[in-house]
């Protein structure tokens, strides 16, 4: 495992989140590791500073709250969440094993910084919407960041709540989706078409906007844009980013690296004494 520091960069955060997901993914054996390479870069933005969630504030009512939906990606959030402190990097290495705090979804009993367990599709934003509806009821600050998958938005959960966030005019709920642009077995627009996206979401009364998921510039700029409508960024990521062998490849949602897909990959991300 790496030695422990903590990221103010974002690229740096996402490059050493990668190199702990490979690992995580070939010693469990577990699955969802190209699901997770998509995700980091999302999640990198948020946990290096664009979301006011820390170590420091984790019990503050008045904190951001990051939901992870896609709760199948739970190697993403573990890595940046260790490597940014909220528990001891040494639990990575447990990742997927009997007893271990850390399992193959996302939980969030007894592991610090984790808002809620996902895992069954479409459960987060719901979540999200309601946390958001509470505060603005009662007058706590705070924004809620949902990060989903394009999958899940086949989930009639999405679209209900979709309309209840435009209907109570939740000023204070991001959702980012991860377009990696597959599902499961087969492309989303195969399985379920999604596209016209971002006027799906227009016509729910939504402020919609499409960018590049891997640009850490393009989601610093969109997370920083006024809001006067509940949001929706939707970011064009490539599934398995950062591993040439695992992208855009369905085989990577189910499978786990071998020891020597796991140096390959690790050399790809510059580590060469692995």
């Amino acid at each position: 495992m790496l030695k422990h520091k903590m990221f103010d960069d974002s690229l740096e955060l996402a490059r050493a989140a990668r190199i702990e997901i490979l690992r995580m993914a070939h010693e469990a054996r577990a699955s969802h590791v190209a699901s997770s390479l998509s995700v980091v870069d999302i999640l990198s933005v948020l946990y290096s500073g664009h979301a006011n969630t820390t170590t420091k504030n984790l019990f503050n009512p008045d904190r951001d709250i990051v939901v992870l939906s896609k709760g199948h990606a739970a190697a993403a959030l573990y890595s940046i969440l260790a490597l940014q402190d909220f528990f001891p990097i040494e639990w990575l290495k447990k990742y997927c094993a009997d007893g271990s705090p850390i399992g193959g979804h996302v939980t969030s009993s007894g592991v610090p910084g984790v808002e809620l367990s996902t895992g069954s599709l479409g459960h987060g934003l719901p979540y999200g919407v309601g946390i958001a509806l509470s505060r603005k009821r009662s007058g706590i600050d705070g924004q809620i960041f949902v990060v989903m998958s394009d999958g899940e938005c086949d989930e009639g959960t999405t679209w209900e709540s979709a309309l209840i966030a435009n209907q109570f005019d939740l000023t204070n709920l991001t959702v980012i989706i991860d377009r990696n642009g597959f599902q499961s077995l087969a492309a989303t627009e195969d399985t379920l078409r999604l596209e016209p996206f971002e006027a799906k979401w227009r016509a729910f009364g939504w402020d919609a906007r499409s960018l590049d998921g891997q640009s850490h510039d393009e989601l610093k700029a969109a997370l920083c844009a006024k809001q006067g409508a509940p949001r929706v960024l939707i970011a064009a990521t490539t599934k398995g980013a950062g591993v040439s062998f695992m992208e855009n490849q369905v085989l990577w949602h189910y499978r786990w690296p071998n020891e020597s897909e796991l140096l390959h990959g690790l050399k790809e991300l510059g580590v060469h004494d692995a």
